[in-house]
């Protein structure tokens, strides 16, 4: 028996029995947002971390110019600190030559100042590091130590014997 040419279909057309299962548009709709709710969620939660990342690693990289600024101010002698001048900014561009990012991303500030009541004697350092984070929030370290012209051992012990 040959096969009939428009076969009849295993379900008769009509409005769809209750029964029957699909979505309708709202719930599609509904389910969009959910979806784009989440995305746009996890897309801002990214960024929100990827600026913590940068804080935390422009701040480590200040903490070492900020170090290695102090290690190099140690090892000058004390004639060679009073002849800097009191208050200026540091070329981070000699000092890192090999890492041009630093210079032109970070600043950093020199302040040197004599100690009350030992003029002559001691000086007080304050270094200050600036830079500013991917969103344009303006950050800075500070670190303050004292220099004494004969070093601090000496100083502390001429002080203690009298």
């Amino acid at each position: 028996m040959p096969l009939p040419l428009n076969p009849t279909p295993l379900r008769p057309r009509g409005p769809r029995r209750p029964d029957a299962r699909g979505f309708t548009i709202v719930e599609v709709a509904m389910a969009t947002m959910v979806m784009a709710f989440g995305i746009a969620t996890a897309i801002i939660a990214l960024q929100s971390g990827f600026k913590t990342l940068d804080v935390a690693r422009t701040t480590t990289l200040a903490s070492q110019i900020l170090q290695s600024e102090m290690e190099r101010l140690r090892l000058m002698s004390w004639g060679q600190v009073n002849a800097l001048d009191p208050s200026e900014t540091v070329d981070l561009s000699t000092v890192f030559a090999s890492e041009p990012a630093v210079a032109d991303r970070f600043t950093l500030v020199r302040n040197i100042a004599d100690v009350t009541g030992m003029v002559g004697e001691v000086v007080q350092i304050t270094l200050v590091v600036s830079w500013d984070s991917v969103d344009g929030r303006p950050l800075s370290r500070t670190f303050q130590t004292v220099y004494a012209k004969n070093g601090l051992y000496d100083y502390y012990y001429t002080l203690a014997r009298e």
